[in-house]
């Protein structure tokens, strides 16, 4: 079984902690949420035929409107490294570049990657 790919890719997040503000004395100000989610690019990882990229991509292109967020797809089927590494992960979802799920596309999930401020 070298050579395939690990099913979990993601890494623990680490991400920052809120500023304090001196007059509070040290304490943490609540987040504010993110004015808009336009920074972001979601990528569907599909191939022709997949009645599981068809329910992913209808996800994604739900959730990116709302959001304003832009989406692409790409086709394992047309790029050798993509097939490599996710054949048997489709529909792969990224975000930014960084694999965000695999085979099912929680609509929440995805919804919460793209306007939360601190992954």
């Amino acid at each position: 079984m070298a050579g395939m790919s690990p099913l979990f890719r993601r890494k623990p997040a680490a991400g920052p902690q809120a500023p304090q503000d001196p007059q509070t004395h040290g304490a943490a100000q609540p987040a504010q949420p993110p004015e808009h989610s336009e920074n972001h690019l979601v990528t569907l990882i599909r191939k022709p035929g997949c009645h599981l990229c068809d329910d992913a991509q209808l996800v994604v292109e739900k959730v990116c409107a709302d959001l304003g967020v832009p989406w692409e797809g790409k086709d394992i089927t047309e790029d050798r490294q993509l097939h490599d590494e996710y054949w048997e992960q489709i529909p792969v979802v990224l975000v930014d570049g960084r694999q965000h799920t695999f085979w099912r596309v929680n609509e929440e999930r995805l919804r919460k990657a793209l306007t939360d401020q601190y992954k």
